[in-house]
């Protein structure tokens, strides 16, 4: 009786070591193959100060490849031909207010520039005459979005869009490099209206090493060469764009005489379009105004209400 109980109980704590031993090899195969899906993307060297590298060919080639095919503000990949003229600014809209909506969701801050902001200055819509979109981001920005979000794809369901779209957010690798000599990949990421190869230019705000080396401890750069103050664009203000919530630069009036100069701000008749001061809205004529100067090198940075027939504020500023 008594071996027999002796038995049962060496048989007993046999089988529970056992069971301990093959949970413990589960475990161990588990730890090994239930790898942080992050661990295993494809990794970009990143270098948070000086240059970050050395600069490299064009990323965003594929515009190259098809820009005598029909258009270099179309993403080639992703269309044989440009959208129909009534059908673009449509597109635009809905590519400008899903990316909104995106980085907003992500806290990722954003704010629109250059063309786009000017388009907004006017009458908080997009140029009729336009077909690319303009916005900025931080340093950490585009860091925090190729890190978790790169090559990632954001369905949005839209009214009268059967199926919805699909916008694909597309960093450049080369955003780790600072420099202004890497002039191949001056725009960082992009998003993408997979539909029709249209896209927004996505470009990351840097501190200026060089400049606050010398001093000035607000310089701002981007690799396009656009230079700032850390008070031309913080802190942002709230307005809307396309009707949706957007973020602008502080001093807009200032950045946008720089960059194109004061008749930007008081020419009614450009691109075949007359600005009607009682609509609102750019009215297509049958002729066309001379481009705009690119830039007033005169300007003195003063938000002068005599740069706008109805002064500065034709828009909304929270």
């Amino acid at each position: 009786m008594i071996l027999t109980c002796a038995m049962h109980l060496f048989s007993t704590a046999f089988l529970l070591y056992l069971h301990g031993f093959l949970l413990a090899l589960v475990a161990l195969g588990s730890a090994d193959s239930d790898v942080d899906f992050m661990s295993v993307r494809a990794k970009f060297l990143k270098d948070y100060s000086g240059k970050g590298g050395e600069p490299g060919e064009k990323y965003f080639i594929c515009l190259e490849l098809h820009r005598n095919l029909f258009h270099y503000h179309y993403d080639g990949r992703f269309a044989e031909e440009p959208l129909p003229e009534e059908d673009t600014i449509p597109h635009l809209a809905a590519l400008i207010q899903t990316y909104l909506s995106t980085m907003a969701d992500l806290g990722a801050e954003t704010w629109i520039m250059h063309g786009t902001l000017l388009a907004w200055w006017w009458n908080q819509k997009i140029f009729p005459w336009d077909n690319d979109l303009d916005v900025q981001v931080t340093e950490p920005t585009i860091h925090f979005l190729a890190e978790y979000y790169n090559m990632t794809e954001h369905h949005f369901e839209l009214p009268g869009v059967d199926g919805g779209r699909n916008y694909l957010l597309e960093i450049n690798p080369q955003y780790v490099v600072r420099t202004t000599e890497d002039a191949a990949n001056v725009i960082d990421a992009r998003w993408i209206d997979t539909s029709s190869g249209l896209f927004i230019d996505i470009t990351a705000v840097r501190k200026d090493d060089e400049l606050r080396k010398k001093g000035q401890q607000g310089a701002l750069m981007c690799k396009d060469g656009h230079r700032f103050d850390e008070t031309d664009i913080f802190p942002l203000r709230n307005s809307y764009f396309e009707d949706f919530p957007v973020k602008v630069p502080y001093k807009y009036t200032d950045l946008l005489v720089e960059e194109y100069g004061s008749k930007a701000l008081t020419t009614v008749d450009f691109q075949g379009h007359h600005f009607n001061e009682d609509t609102k809205i750019w009215e297509q004529t049958n002729w066309l105004i001379s481009q705009l100067p690119e830039r007033n090198e005169d300007f003195h940075g003063s938000e002068d209400p005599s740069l706008s027939p109805s002064g500065p504020r034709r828009y909304p500023i929270v």
